[in-house]
């Protein structure tokens, strides 16, 4: 397709590429995602399938779970271990840990088991208002930060240290708590938007203040991570915002799965990130990965998901309908999915589909006769429109068939 034919207000103008370094992508799915009250916990079959393509669709590193959660839980992360050694994938791991000895713990013993290194993904909550919950003073936060960052290291495990809620927590408290960890030797923070409280500005705000105020001052090479949720609808423009702003990694779920409202959406990252020029990749296999969390977590697609929903390429409309098939007979796969869709479908292993309905022009029926090799004669033509015009819904192979067979 002629490039010119679209002219890009994305990219016009003084606008700047979103970032100019190698964005990593921290895949929660398998430890966050399953804190939703709804969703089903895979069993390790379906957790495998899905490290797997993980891997496939280019992801960096995934959070494992929570060992210290249980037997289960810690038995899940050990084979889910054994299987990135393995298969040699490509994937780094990390487990998620509350500040204390008790959940870092499990996490060595299964790197001493498996030999694979997991960084430890210790948490605490930081923002005033969960502090007054608590009944936790600053002190107490910083003296749990000493004494789980040091433990971590003193057993080898390399430390993401992630504070709760920063995104609501004072900027002298975020210094404090993030500047105590690096001290201690954790290489890795991570800013959260646990409620889905942030705008783009505030998130570009706040990931500034953490470098300039912390990262820059500690001489030492940490990687700043961001992870944020999707209470307001926000989590993928404060994504972008996020990278915008200079964070190495982030965090998401498939399918923007997680507690409440969800996570960002892995998927809807990973689209965005290709069509923006920042990654690469072949994403083919992104809709392999979505059905896959989509059955092993009984989360369904929903028809108007973007990209991986049913309806995505799917068109009954005329007008819609007419754009595409003229597309489709100059033989341009990527004109045909352009010049009614925002989102190349090939891109991602996906192709517009036409169907017939009570909106469709007759370009929909000679399309469709045409492509399931059947003669589009204006009598059946006219037939099936008639049929159509008086339905009040878009028609099924089984209801064309039965006019075709009457016709």
């Amino acid at each position: 397709m002629d490039e010119t034919l679209i002219f890009d207000w994305n990219v016009s103008g003084n606008s700047k590429p979103l970032t100019d370094k190698p964005v990593l992508l921290n895949d929660e799915t398998l430890r966050d995602g399953l804190q939703s009250p709804s969703v089903h916990d895979p069993t390790i079959s379906e957790k495998i399938e899905i490290l797997h393509l993980m891997d496939e669709v280019g992801i960096h590193s995934l959070d494992l779970g929570l060992p210290g959660a249980g037997p289960r839980a810690k038995s899940d992360v050990e084979r889910l271990a054994r299987e990135i050694i393995n298969s040699k994938l490509k994937l780094k791991a990390n487990c998620a840990a509350r500040t204390i000895e008790a959940d870092i713990t499990p996490i060595a013993e299964v790197v001493q088991r498996t030999g694979l290194e997991i960084e430890a993904a210790t948490f605490l909550g930081s923002s005033p208002i969960r502090r007054y919950t608590e009944e936790w003073s600053v002190d107490h936060l910083v003296k749990t930060t000493e004494r789980a960052v040091g433990y971590a290291t003193r057993l080898g495990l390399p430390v993401m240290y992630v504070t709760e809620d920063t995104t609501r927590a004072d900027p002298e408290t975020v210094k404090l708590l993030y500047s105590t960890a690096i001290n201690c030797g954790a290489r890795a923070i991570v800013v959260c938007d646990t409620v889905g409280h942030a705008t783009p500005e505030g998130v570009k705000a706040l990931i500034r203040f953490v470098i300039e105020e912390v990262i820059k001052p500690s001489h030492s090479a940490i990687r700043l991570d961001w992870h944020g949720h999707s209470d307001r609808g926000l989590a993928i423009p404060n994504c972008m915002a996020a990278i915008e702003a200079g964070a190495d990694q982030i965090h998401a779920c498939a399918l923007g799965i997680g507690e409440r409202v969800g996570n960002a959406a892995m998927d809807q990252l990973l689209v965005n990130l290709r069509l923006m020029g920042v990654i690469h990749q072949d994403l083919t296999k992104l809709k392999d990965y979505c059905h896959a969390v989509s059955k092993a977590t009984h989360v369904p697609i929903p028809v108007n998901y973007p990209v991986f929903g049913a309806d995505a390429f799917r068109t009954a409309t005329g007008v819609h309908a007419a754009a595409v098939i003229k597309a489709l007979r100059k033989k341009d796969v990527n004109l045909a999915n352009s010049v009614y869709s925002g989102v190349p479908a090939h891109l991602f292993g996906l192709e517009q589909t036409i169907e017939i309905g009570p909106m469709s022009g007759k370009s929909n029926i000679i399309h469709w006769l045409e492509k399931n090799g059947m003669n589009p004669d204006e009598t059946l033509v006219d037939a099936i429109y008639a049929f159509a015009k008086q339905s009040n819904h878009v028609l099924t192979e089984s209801e064309i068939h039965a006019v075709i067979h009457h016709s």
